[in-house]
C-alpha cells in the first residue's frame, strides 16, 4: 500500500451512518438550543449604532448594516433550520441551509465588536455534517431511517475532518501564545498577570469574576504547571488523531482546560464544555442500544401515565 493509499484508507475510515445521524442529532440539538438561549444578544445589534458596525468574514459583502426586519428574518430562518437540521427533517436542503444561516447570523453578531472565537469550531462542524447524508431519526438503525451506510457511500471523511478541525483550531490557539510571549508562557507569569487583569477589571466594572482567580494569584507557584498543561494541551491536540484511547485522554485534558478557565476567569466555552465538540473522535453509535432502551423506557412510561389518567378519568 502506497502512502497516499494509507493516508485515504486513514482519512476515510469505515464508519455506519448511524455515526453521523448521532453527530448531527448532538451538535444540532446543540447549535439550536445555543440560538434560542442566545436570541436577545444575536439580535441586539439593531439597536446598535451603524459606526459600530465592522464587517467580518461573509459579512464583508455589505457596506452598511442589514434593516432590522431583516435581521430578525435571518435568526428565525436559522432557528427553524436548525430544527430541521436536528431533527433530520428534509436533511439536503435543510441542512446546507441552515449551515450558511448560521454561518451568516454568529459573523453578523460578531461584525458589531466582541468577537467569539469559539462560535468557529461550532459553525465548521454544522458545515461539514451538512455535507454528509446525515439525515433520518438518529435512534433508528439505517435500513428503517432510509440512510446510505456511510461505510458504502465514503462518508467517513466527515467525522474525520470534523476532527481535524478541531485539533487544527487548538494548535493554533497554542502557536498565538508563542507569538505573543514565546516559550516563557509556560512559567506561569503571563496567565498569572492575565487572570489577576481579568478580575480587576471585571471588579471594577461590576462585572461577575471569579473569587478563585482573585484569590489565587496570591500563589506564584501555581500558575508555572496550570500555564504548561494548557500549552502542551493545545500544542499536542493532533495526538487526538492516533485512536480511541490517545483521544479520550486528550479530550479529557482539553475539557479540563476550558473547566480551568471558567473557574478562575469565569469565562465559558460552552461547545467543548458540552462535550459535543469532542463528539467526532469517537464511534458515539456504540451508545445506540442505550439510547433505544431509554426512548423505549419513556414510551412505556408515557403510555402507562396515559392509561392510569383514562382509568382515572372513567
Amino acid at each position: 500500500m502506497t502512502v497516499s493509499e494509507r493516508f485515504w484508507a486513514w482519512y476515510c475510515p469505515q464508519a455506519p451512518s448511524e455515526r453521523l445521524r448521532l453527530l448531527r442529532l448532538a451538535i444540532g440539538g446543540y447549535a439550536l438550543v445555543y440560538l434560542i438561549s442566545r436570541a436577545v444578544h444575536l439580535n441586539a445589534v439593531v439597536n446598535l449604532p451603524a459606526a459600530s458596525f465592522a464587517p467580518i468574514g461573509v459579512v464583508r459583502a455589505l457596506d452598511a448594516p442589514l434593516a432590522a426586519g431583516w435581521v430578525y428574518a435571518l435568526y428565525a430562518a436559522a432557528v427553524v433550520s436548525g430544527a430541521a437540521f436536528t431533527f433530520g427533517v428534509a436533511y439536503r436542503a435543510m441542512a446546507p441551509l441552515f449551515g450558511l444561516l448560521l454561518l451568516w447570523v454568529l459573523s453578523y453578531r460578531h461584525s458589531w465588536g466582541m468577537i467569539f472565537h469559539t462560535d468557529n469550531l461550532l459553525v465548521w462542524h454544522v458545515l461539514l455534517l451538512a455535507l454528509a447524508p446525515a439525515g433520518g431519526s438518529a435512534l433508528q438503525p439505517a435500513s428503517e431511517a432510509g440512510a446510505t451506510p456511510a461505510r458504502d457511500t465514503g462518508f467517513g471523511w466527515v467525522p474525520r475532518a470534523m476532527g481535524l478541525v478541531t485539533v487544527g483550531a487548538y494548535v493554533v490557539a497554542g502557536v498565538a501564545k508563542l507569538q505573543h510571549t514565546g516559550w516563557s508562557w509556560a512559567a506561569g507569569g503571563a496567565l498569572r498577570e492575565q487572570i489577576a487583569y481579568d478580575a480587576i477589571r471585571k471588579i471594577e466594572l461590576g462585572s461577575t469574576y471569579s473569587p478563585l482567580g482573585a484569590w489565587l494569584v496570591r500563589a506564584e507557584w501555581v500558575f508555572a504547571p496550570l500555564s504548561a498543561f494548557s500549552l502542551a494541551t493545545e500544542l499536542l491536540a493532533p495526538l487526538a488523531l492516533l485512536g480511541a484511547r490517545s483521544a479520550s485522554i486528550w479530550c479529557g485534558c482539553a475539557w479540563a482546560f476550558h473547566a480551568g478557565v471558567l473557574a478562575l476567569m469565569a469565562i465559558a466555552f460552552p461547545y467543548p464544555l458540552s462535550g459535543c465538540a469532542f463528539l467526532p473522535f469517537f464511534a458515539v453509535e456504540r451508545a445506540l442500544p442505550l439510547l433505544r432502551r431509554w426512548r423505549q423506557r419513556l414510551a412505556r412510561s408515557g403510555g402507562s401515565a396515559a392509561v392510569a389518567q383514562g382509568t382515572h378519568d372513567t
